[in-house]
Order: C-alpha cells, then structure tokens, then sequence
C-alpha cells in the first residue's frame, strides 16, 4: 500500500463552475483517487474554495451582501454541486479558513527570514471611476505581446504571457469599463522569484515523467524574455489575509491582505489541518512535512493549464523558499481547455454549461463518462450537443446498460434470480478470459499513468467484450437444444456485471453501485485477474434484475438543450 497526496485546483469562489473547469481539474482528480482507493492505497484527496481576492468583493456586492456571508454561502452551494458530481473529497476546505490565515502569514515571514521578500515602491494603476486601486486582473487591455485585445493585467488567456497591468495597451477597468485610470505610487511586498530560478529549472528539468503541456508552460516562463521574475504578492485590499510577518505586523503594510495566488495554494497544506481539524483524520503533517513521514507521499495536482506557472513556478518557489520539510508536488497533470458549440466556456462571461444546470438536465455519470473521455490531454477538446448524445447513446445505453438489461432479465426469465450452476467453461470463455486480461492489463497502466482518454476507451473495450460475447455464443438460443451449456454462459454473464462494477466505479460510481447492489455484493476491490473474476459469484448467489442503467437522450431533448444554453447564464 502507497500513500497518495491529490490536489485539483481549487475553484473561485465568485459563482458556480461550468464544466470545462470541472474537467480541467476536479473531475480527473476525483477519477484517480478513486482509482487508488480501489487498489488498497491509502489517499488523502483535498480541495477547497477560492475566496479572496476582488471577484469575492465584487461578487457580493453583486448579491447586496457582506463579502464574508457571500464566500460562506457559496462554499455551501460548490460543495453540494461537488457531492452532487460524485467527487470523493477527504475535505473540501476554505481558503479564508483561519488555518490557512496563520499559515500564510508564516510562510511570508519565513520567506522575509531567508531574504526572499522585498519591498518595491510601485506605481499601481489606479481608477477615479471606481475610486480605487484595480487589481491586475480587473484591468484589460490588449496584450503588446499577441495582440489580443481582452488580456488582463496579470497574464494574457491567449498566449499566457505574464504581464503587468502598465504593459497593456488601452486599458480599461473591468469593473465599470472607465478608461479614466491613473498611475499612483504605492508600496508592495514582492517575492524574489528570480533568486530561486536555477534551483526552480533544476527541479523541473527533474521531472521527466511530467506532461509536456506542464513543463513547455513551466520552462516558457522561465527562459522567455527576461525570464522569472520577482512577483507581487501583496494587493490594495479590504478582503484577504492581513499582512502580517508571521504572527506580527509588518510595519509599512497596514491595511493591505496577501495576493489571491499567493494565499490559495497554501490553502493546500490548510486544507489537510482543516481536514484534522474537523475530525475526519489526524497528523495532517505526515501528509506534508517531510520530516514527519511524507517522504514517502506521492503527491498529485490537477490543473487547467492557466494555472500551470502558479503550480511549477510560484508555489514551489514559496515552498523552496522557506527551505523548511515540506512535500513538493512530485507530479502535475494539466489539462487544455474544453470548448463550447465553437467557442469558450466561461465563467466571467456566463458562456457554456454550468455544473448545477448540468444536474439538472441529467445524473452525473452521463457527464463524468462523456468528459473522462474526451478530457482535453493532448489538445483542446470540443463539447458539442451531437456529440454528446452520440456518446452518450452509443457508450453508456447500447454497450454498457444493454449488457447488463440482456444479461439479468435473459437469467430471470429462464433460470430465476440466482447465479445459475451449468456446465464448465469451454474455448469461447477461455478466449474471453484471455482478452480481458490483455484489456485489464492495458487499463491500469492507463490509470496509472493518469491518461484519461486511453483509460476511457480501455474500459469501453472492456464492456464490448461482454456484448460480443453473448452476441456470438446467443445463450438464448443455445437454451433451447443445451440448457446447461447456457446456464454457464450466463453465470459468465453477470459474473462480468460484477466486474465491469468495480472497473466502471472511478469514471460512472453511481451505475457501478446500482451494478454492484444488484449483484447483492459490496466487493469493491480491483480485479486483476479475469478468471478468478469471472467466478467471484458462485452458483446459488441471489441477484436482482435493476432499472435501466441509462437511457437514450432523444432528438427533441438535444434541440432543445442546444437552443436553451446557445445564450449566456446571466
């Protein structure tokens, strides 16, 4: 048994998530741990909410209520649409938690220690519209670099160049669209990336096993142009963790909180204290420090590959920086981005499916099936209504859902609700023996190597094989002329409806239970050999018939899905 520490990046706080940040992050993160769990590892799964930051003030203000009532009332709303996805959280923790606050500030005053915090007098875009400082993503502008005309202050969506809300070319607030901004002087801790840059290229050119989309992101930032620099990580804000320098204040700094990206993936680590905290584990540093066992952690983060810099750059420069035990990610996987009907999602623009509409409309396993597999690994991938039914229709009701019905009520009809004795296996089950394990074999390596696509498409093959089985050996008909020959064909049959319970539960864990319950076991474990799976359910054992699976999505359900989400969510 190994010890596995999974992070996916924790979602904004500012509004629900659509399904392209689903997939980019939490969906995947949830698909692996599960997958661990299953294989007798123990795993410590963490997310939480975003909270800080001017999207969380503005939000509220949106909603007419105090910054602090808003950030705790959507964190009730994401957890509930997270637990309605099926996502396997240890905890899904807060970044405005009172461990991440103390946790924070000791980090800044750690990082001030060693030398790595300086104080920069700067000028700081300022608007008289909206009286005040406008933090860099809350000015946009066009990017001098592509020449896209809607990139932020802080990084350009297009071409991911880091910038600086004084590099953009007409810039204009976000927040009420004035261009009436002003340059004013002020004053701002700033971490001194660039001293750690040889150490930071270093440590990723360690990382061989980590996908290219990660380290092309990562060694982009460090080699381009001036290359890593040093990084703001304190903001003109009401809403944040105060600065402090450790447990005291930082002369100079009153009234100021930390930058969003500085304090939220600490939230990381306060997320497992959380976790302790709330009385679901114990010693949340054998998770993180590595002088109190998590030498012997294999950490994972999930991320869309916007967040890339922040995780291989600025997190890992705030952790070497203190040059105190803590775990370093050992791997990332980033994803590209998800498309809707021909353009983006977005959560700022309202564009795409959101996932409490998602529920809505459909249980989760018909989206945790059609995203898995199509995750957006080697490039951008495209969410389309046609595909999505085809998919749907073709995978989920005529493969998996199919197989099971024709199995459990063929059964029912010709033998009763029990595992039927019948005869010995012959060269068909052998062959089919043979086969799964090449599958079986195939789908945990992909599940090892977190490719989601390749591991969506073994287990599909997987559900094949059960339907060319019955397909070609027809107990139905054999029944007639050879009744036991057909009992053992069926014994085989729900022997892999049990089986294909337990490899479906990471990616549809809803369809695997009702499988599982209707196979009256609660065996979860991983099967890794097929013969000994293919008699797991012995002759006599009861078994009920269970609803359809899934069902087919109709013409008139796509048209209307299509012409109900072809607007923006207000």
């Amino acid at each position: 048994m190994a010890r596995h520490l999974i992070t996916s990046a924790i979602p904004y706080i500012n509004g629900i998530k659509h399904l392209g940040n689903l997939v980019g992050s939490q969906l995947p993160a949830d698909l692996y741990a599960r997958y661990l769990r299953q294989r007798g590892h123990e795993v410590l799964f963490l997310c939480a909410t975003d909270e800080h930051g001017t999207p969380a003030e503005l939000a509220a203000a949106k909603e007419g209520k105090a910054v602090a009532a808003y950030c705790a009332e959507m964190h009730t709303v994401q957890a509930q649409i997270a637990e309605g996805f099926g996502l396997s959280f240890d905890h899904f923790g807060r970044s405005s938690s009172p461990q991440n606050h103390a946790l924070t500030q000791a980090f800044a005053g750690r990082l001030h220690e060693m030398g790595l915090i300086r104080e920069v007098s700067e000028e700081m875009v300022y608007s008289q519209t909206d009286g005040r400082f406008l933090p860099d993503r809350y000015i946009e502008g066009t990017c001098p670099n592509c020449g896209f005309d809607s990139a932020r202050g802080d990084q350009c969506d297009n071409c991911t160049k880091q910038l600086d809300p004084t590099d953009l070319i007409n810039p204009r607030s976000t927040i009420s669209g004035a261009t009436d901004l002003e340059v004013r002087t002020t004053k701002h801790l700033y971490l001194r990336q660039s001293a750690l840059k040889d150490d930071l290229a270093k440590w990723i050119d360690s990382k061989t096993d980590w996908p290219i989309l990660t380290t092309s992101i990562a060694k982009k930032w460090l080699n381009d142009g001036d290359g890593l620099q040093d990084r703001g990580i304190t903001r003109d804000l009401d809403w944040g963790i105060p600065v402090k320098n450790g447990a005291d204040d930082w002369p100079g700094m009153e009234g100021k909180v930390f930058y969003v990206w500085f304090d939220a993936p600490i939230e990381y680590i306060a997320c497992a204290q959380e976790w302790v905290d709330a009385g679901k584990g114990t010693d949340w540093e054998r998770w993180w420090r590595t002088d109190k066992g998590a030498d012997d952690v294999t950490y994972t983060q999930f991320m869309g590959k916007d967040n890339v810099p922040f995780h291989t750059l600025s997190f890992p420069a705030t952790i070497k920086g203190t040059q105190e035990p803590w775990k370093l990610v050992d791997y990332i996987k980033s994803f590209n981005y998800l498309n809707y009907d021909g353009g983006q999602f977005s959560t700022s623009r309202g564009r795409g499916v959101f996932m409490d509409q998602a529920l809505e409309i459909l249980p989760a396993d018909y989206w945790r099936w059609w995203l898995l597999s199509h995750a957006p690994e080697s490039a951008d991938a495209e969410f389309t209504w046609e595909n999505f039914q085809t998919d749907v229709n073709k995978d989920l009701a005529d493969v998996l859902g199919n197989f099971v019905s024709r199995i459990t009520k063929f059964c029912r009809s010709k033998f009763g609700e029990a595992v039927p004795e019948g005869g010995e296996m012959g060269p068909a089950e052998t062959q089919l023996m043979s086969d799964l394990n090449t599958r079986l074999a195939a789908y945990a390596g992909y599940m090892d190597a977190i490719e989601v696509r390749k591991a969506a498409a073994e287990l599909r093959a997987i559900w094949v094989l059960g339907n060319e089985y019955l397909q070609a050996n027809a107990p139905w008909t054999v029944f007639k002329t050879d009744p036991e020959t057909a009992a053992m064909q069926v014994r085989v049959g729900l022997n892999l409806v049990h089986l294909y319970a337990k490899l479906s539960a990471p990616f549809i864990p809803d369809a695997a239970k009702t499988m599982r319950d209707a196979m009256q076991t609660d065996d979860t474990s991983w099967p890794t050999d097929a013969q000994g799976a293919l008699q797991t359910l012995p002759a006599g054992h009861s078994f009920v018939v269970p609803e359809n699976l899934f069902r087919k999505l109709t013409d008139d359900e796509r048209t209307e899905w299509s012409e109900l989400f072809a607007g923006t969510r207000a």
